[in-house]
């Protein structure tokens, strides 16, 4: 998929802090259905990220990703090697959850003049998706893909349906923190598939085409319904 779509704007979240967002126009031939936030994994707003949002785009949604690690470094766009896993892991360490929820929030509402919004994030931004879907404002969905430690946070309450994918031969979220998200949230779609950490990224030896194809068949008919279907359309 080539990158044409897209483009950097500043945002500037509630704390005052400036923050770049890479969004792209809702593209598609049924015109706009709703805005979505794509939160990014520990590598920054990189090409695999900026693909992701043209992919929603084509699907109707317009997108923004916001560079959230720009409140420690601007530009951070890491690949899957381990020298920068290493980086990722040692910025995702420093960030602040809370500063990253705001800074989600600044996307929220600047889709949100146009109609309703869904959030969406991976690996780390699984987490912080979640964050957003207990404590962010106007967040009509929220889907999170193998959220590195949701279950630190499973007493929250989120303000909006909420889907998650897991891989079941995640390492890193082990089934028994998946079970005790959902013992603790009973509400929540979770669904586990054959498959690693980091499954839906097409650059990680980790992919799973099977598993990447159905949790975006999934995530596009909750969207559909809670986004699209509430009114998005504008």
């Amino acid at each position: 998929m080539s990158e044409t779509a897209g483009g950097w704007t500043e945002m500037e979240a509630a704390d005052g802090h400036r923050l770049k967002a890479w969004r792209v126009a809702a593209g598609g031939d049924g015109g706009r259905r709703g805005g979505l936030v794509v939160v990014q994994e520990i590598f920054g707003v990189n090409e695999h990220i900026r693909e992701v949002c043209e992919r929603f785009a084509a699907e109707g949604y317009e997108t923004y990703a916001p560079a959230l690690f720009d409140r420690l470094e601007t530009g951070v766009e890491l690949g899957y090697g381990e020298a920068d896993m290493q980086a990722g892991i040692a910025l995702m360490k420093r960030a602040d959850l809370t500063a990253a929820v705001l800074d989600v929030q600044a996307c929220v509402a600047a889709l949100r003049a146009r109609g309703a919004v869904g959030v969406v994030g991976f690996c780390w931004g699984g987490r912080v998706t979640w964050l957003a879907a207990c404590r962010a404002v106007g967040v009509a969905a929220a889907v999170c893909y193998y959220g590195g430690g949701i279950h630190e946070h499973a007493d929250l309450a989120p303000q909006c349906p909420v889907t998650m994918h897991f891989g079941r031969a995640d390492a890193a979220i082990p089934m028994d923190k998946v079970e005790l998200i959902r013992r603790a949230q009973p509400e929540a779609a979770v669904h586990i598939y054959e498959a690693g950490h980091g499954f839906n990224c097409d650059r990680r030896a980790s992919w799973d085409e099977t598993a990447a194809r159905a949790a975006m068949a999934r995530t596009l008919a909750f969207f559909g319904d809670h986004v699209a279907g509430a009114g998005g359309e504008s």
